[in-house]
């Protein structure tokens, strides 16, 4: 978050990757109030949007390959709202409310079977497996816990001391999962879940924080969009879009070329160098760009191959921040059974399945279809399987994590360079933090 020029736009900006970041900052950049001359946009691969990837059949199926819902809850969640209304995609929006059975019915697999978790007020006073105990009682004890003194916890630590042991390793450890697909022993709570850090730090517990905050949160004024009162209004738990999440990179990259936004897929970045006017050389395979502003969307690990050779401290705290690898295997059946898509790996892929680079798709699907076998007795073929390797696609906020991104954006501001990062390495993974930090981002440039 450096300003330009005492607080003036720059004229020609180039953002580096076109992941949902990417396209979030270039939107906002060619906005016509920001009085930006020239937006470019450079991705690697062929392909715009980054992990939100979707393939439509002939048939009319549908299957994700990344993320496959959004929460509308919080700022960043209305904010990508707000967002979807502008883009006019209104009516493609597939909602899931809270009373939906998909959100009442969430299961967690331990000792061998699927075990249903509390989906309401009523179930939290009942004991349930995998628990020994109600989830209640865990929640009224909290308010009495004595305050953390670190400035950092791992979520395992933190979760077990306010809450207890079990419902740490059981259900936290389960969201670390599933969000993270990462190790809630070595995860930060501060960066991974900042509002419960928070929470603890301002009112004492988190429980009560969560009330007050979320109380706030509501009431919050500045959305406008329709499809932000129908969200809160109808109590949505989650949404989708009828043509796969892929729909929404899609929408941007049209608005984006309408605006006049050059846009090169297939166009990796080999090298930045600053001017000495302070300006930057972007070298291409093919040649070199110029411009005013950087923004990097890229992996922070990425991101340290192309800086100036000189830069070796931001280099070095940039390769602190790991990711992890993640398969998703998509598995269509005959007849009516569940719609599947098995995620595995994470923190574990190497252990499991070995190098993500060499492993092969056809041990993958093998591994997959005997994970449906076990958890939900599904023994038939499936009609239609698709294995996606996503490499380093999830970064890992691990210990310390905050102090790193002093250190980066630190050295950054040190420096005075027109640098930007954005991007899933720093400030959040999901879609609505990511779209969120990247408009943000490009905000702070107006001082």
């Amino acid at each position: 978050m450096v300003c330009f020029r005492a607080g003036l736009m720059p004229r020609a900006v180039i953002v580096i990757g076109a992941g949902i970041s990417g396209l979030a900052a270039s939107l906002r950049l060619s906005n016509a109030a920001t009085n930006v001359s020239k937006v470019t946009l450079l991705e690697a691969s062929g392909h715009i949007g980054g992990w939100l990837q979707t393939t439509r059949t002939q048939d009319g199926a549908i299957f994700e390959h990344g993320p496959r819902g959004v929460r509308p809850a919080g700022t960043v969640g209305k904010n990508t709202l707000q967002l979807v209304s502008e883009l006019g995609l209104e009516n493609e929006v597939l909602p899931v409310t809270y009373r939906h059975v998909a959100s009442k019915n969430r299961y967690l697999f331990v000792g061998g079977k699927l075990c249903k978790l509390p989906s309401g007020l009523r179930s939290a006073f009942v004991t349930r497996p995998p628990f020994t105990q109600p989830i209640i009682s865990s929640l009224l004890r909290e308010p009495f816990v004595r305050q953390g003194e670190e400035q950092d916890e791992s979520v395992h630590s933190f979760t077990a001391r306010r809450f207890g042991k079990e419902l740490a390793e059981l259900a936290v450890d389960s969201l670390c999962r599933g969000i993270f697909a990462g190790n809630s022993r070595k995860l930060s709570v501060r960066s991974c879940f900042p509002t419960l850090f928070e929470a603890e730090r301002k009112f004492g517990s988190v429980l009560i924080g969560m009330i007050i905050g979320g109380g706030g949160a509501r009431k919050d004024p500045s959305f406008t969009s329709p499809l932000v009162r129908r969200a809160q209004t109808e109590g949505w738990a989650q949404w989708s879009l009828k043509q796969g999440m892929q729909s929404l990179p899609e929408a941007m990259e049209q608005e984006l070329r309408r605006r006049g936004v050059e846009i090169h897929r297939d166009t990796p970045v080999n090298r930045i160098q600053q001017t000495p006017d302070g300006a930057w050389e972007v070298h291409l395979d093919g040649g070199t760009m110029k411009a005013d502003h950087l923004f990097s969307s890229v992996p922070a690990k990425v991101l340290s191959r192309i800086l100036p050779p000189s830069w070796v401290a931001l280099g070095d705290s940039l390769q602190q921040i790991d990711s992890v690898s993640v398969t998703v295997v998509n598995l269509e059946y005959d007849g009516s059974v569940l719609p599947i898509a098995v995620m595995m790996g994470g923190s574990w892929f190497r252990e499991a399945f070995g190098d993500p680079e060499t492993v092969a798709k056809g041990h993958l699907l093998q591994r997959a279809r005997d994970t449906v076998r076990s958890h939900l007795g599904i023994t038939q073929n499936p009609l239609r399987a698709i294995v996606k390797v996503h490499k380093d696609c999830i970064p890992q906020y691990a210990l310390g994590h905050s102090r790193q991104l002093d250190a980066i954006f630190g050295a950054i501001e040190q420096r005075g360079v027109a640098l930007s990062l954005i991007g899933a390495s720093y400030r959040g993974v999901s879609v609505n933090d990511c779209i969120y930090q990247a408009q943000r981002s490009v905000d702070s440039l107006r001082g």
